[in-house]
């Protein structure tokens, strides 16, 4: 099998002790992730007291807030896994969030995309007004086009 090109997550190069092997980094206003990449739930019985404490001391509220942001956005669009939706949200030093947000056609001819920054302690409301701006852009039209794609194929 030949291949071209292989495109893997930095992370998991640098995890795997082959940080010298990553050729390029993508810049994300290009390939921004997809909406809640790399994002971590974790569900647990009611009853499972002692565990539900343990976990309640973990997690990042800023990243918190930035899934829901990013994952707002990707709602507002009615996108899901299958479609070129990408997101990357980010708190910024002095508490604000700045959201970025890109749609892209399959062949990557058309792309439509922006950013905004809010008030981190309104995530969804960011990613909303921002899937709002897309759609004004023509995000709507994409994802159409990309829909029909999908289910013919």
């Amino acid at each position: 099998m030949g291949l071209d090109a292989v495109v893997l997550a930095a992370a998991g190069l640098r995890r795997l002790g082959l940080e010298k092997e990553i050729g390029e980094l993508l810049p994300l206003d290009l390939f921004p992730p997809s909406p809640g990449q790399g994002a971590l739930g974790i569900q647990v019985r009611e009853a499972a007291v002692d565990v539900r404490e343990i976990l309640s001391t973990m997690g990042d509220r800023s990243v918190d807030a930035e899934v829901r942001a990013e994952r707002a956005l990707l709602a507002e669009l009615h996108g899901g896994c299958s479609v070129p939706v990408g997101a990357y949200a980010e708190t910024l030093p002095d508490g604000k969030m700045s959201l970025f947000g890109q749609v892209t056609s399959l062949d990557g001819a058309e792309r439509v995309s922006g950013t905004l920054v809010g008030p981190s302690g309104e995530p969804e409301k960011l990613g909303a007004a921002l899937a709002g701006e897309l759609v004004d852009q023509g995000a709507h039209s994409i994802l159409d086009a990309v829909r029909a794609a999908l289910a013919i194929s």
